[in-house]
């Protein structure tokens, strides 16, 4: 039988468009449509983990099963995120990755400019807020009630470091490897595996960590841990991208 080839016209029309995900930020899109993008994607994420942890403490007095109903509508929440925001901001929800991106564009990589990483964190803290906000409007809880959820102890901090260093790892090993298109589910499931080997639950982000000291529910933070938290995430990030220059370094052509 023989085959024919499809003319390379053909090709390159039906050929399918790479679609950005974290790490790969789209210049073309408005950077007031990003950043909407930023705060609206981290407002849900922020919903999706307060309100699943409220709903969650209000059906079992299983703590097991609580962090389960939390873990599993946050993995399955970022996932969709990301694949629909993607295309338009880059989907970081998360200034570890915005500081991160910015950080390898300064070093002659993609990523953001500086002029984007002064937009989009401010619209993922903003959006982080929000959504607590709305988590709690949601199940009837007082709008804003600062956590009384102590989480200072050394171990959860040292959670948070192997927690923000995965997913550094995870998500420019993607970019590195060409294969961010994987990103939806690679990033959702690493998050959700997260949730249960990390002692802290696996916060690894700043935004969502300042989100979630707005509400006293299941998924708070006490406000008063939170500088220790963020602190933990910077190193995390610094110690995730040390991996991705061993783990992928890039080889040199002989005679070079």
């Amino acid at each position: 039988m023989t085959v024919i080839e499809p003319a390379a016209s053909d090709a390159i029309a039906t050929a399918p468009s790479p679609q950005p995900a974290p790490g790969a930020t789209p210049p073309p899109t408005p950077l007031v449509a990003r950043a909407a993008a930023e705060l609206v994607g981290t407002a849900a994420l922020v919903a999706v983990v307060v309100g699943s942890g409220i709903q969650a403490t209000q059906l079992t007095d299983d703590v097991a099963l609580q962090l389960l109903a939390n873990s599993t509508a946050t993995v399955f929440g970022l996932g969709v995120l990301i694949a629909l925001l993607g295309p338009v901001s880059g989907a970081h929800f998360n200034p570890v990755v915005t500081l991160t991106e910015w950080w390898t564009a300064r070093r002659g990589g993609g990523g953001v400019t500086a002029r984007e990483l002064a937009v989009y964190i401010p619209a993922q803290i903003v959006g982080a807020i929000l959504g607590a906000i709305l988590a709690d409007a949601m199940f009837g809880e007082p709008l804003v009630k600062w956590s009384t959820h102590d989480r200072s102890a050394g171990n959860l901090l040292l959670g948070e470091v192997v927690a923000t260093a995965g997913l550094i790892l995870l998500i420019f090993g993607l970019a590195r490897t060409d294969r961010l298109r994987f990103a939806p589910v690679a990033v959702a499931s690493y998050i959700g595996a997260a949730y249960w080997f990390t002692s802290s639950t696996s916060f690894a982000n700043p935004a969502v960590t300042i989100g979630r000291a707005f509400t006293d529910t299941f998924a708070g933070i006490a406000p008063a841990s939170v500088p220790a938290f963020i602190g933990m995430q910077l190193i995390g990030a610094v110690v995730g991208l040390a991996l991705v220059a061993v783990v992928f370094m890039r080889g040199r052509r002989a005679g070079e």
